[in-house]
């Protein structure tokens, strides 16, 4: 009989007996795109999710790394935090291609769970695994700290 896998995705738990990278369960079984597959090898940050509150990449990951654990991707997120960034994004600028939108509102997401009023460099410090190819930078951490202020005051 073949081992089973249980875990939770965005509070629906799932069962598998596939040991394969949890990304590729995530896109391709439960059909959750925001993780999205930039390099498949942990370098880029693309594929960032939480894992039991902390901010993992989902390509190094698996299956049978991942029983038992509690998972959240962006689809997961309570709908005021999505809109809280998605505002906030917009307003200052911060998204060029998207691509790698979703794995730093993951990682930003975990800051503010720490820190609801982070400074500029604990932003960035929290964004550091995440590579985005379009922009400098500055843009997205003025859309993280736009955000903190969004969901701090409402």
């Amino acid at each position: 009989m073949a081992q089973e896998f249980t875990f939770t995705v965005n509070g629906v738990e799932h069962t598998t007996t596939q040991n394969k990278p949890l990304l590729r369960y995530l896109r391709d079984d439960l059909h959750i795109h925001s993780a999205k597959d930039g390099c498949s090898e942990g370098a880029c940050g693309t594929c960032t999710i939480h894992v039991d509150g902390a901010a993992v990449k989902a390509c190094v990951l698996t299956t049978a790394l991942a029983a038992g654990r509690n998972i959240v991707t962006v689809e997961g997120l309570p709908e005021d935090v999505r809109e809280a960034f998605v505002y906030a994004f917009g307003a200052v600028g911060a998204v060029q291609c998207g691509f790698c939108i979703p794995g730093m509102v993951i990682s930003a997401k975990g800051l503010l769970d720490v820190n609801p009023d982070p400074t500029r460099e604990e932003a960035a410090f929290a964004i550091r695994n995440n590579i985005c190819r379009c922009t400098g930078y500055v843009k997205i951490i003025d859309g993280i700290l736009l955000a903190a202020t969004i969901l701090r005051e409402g």
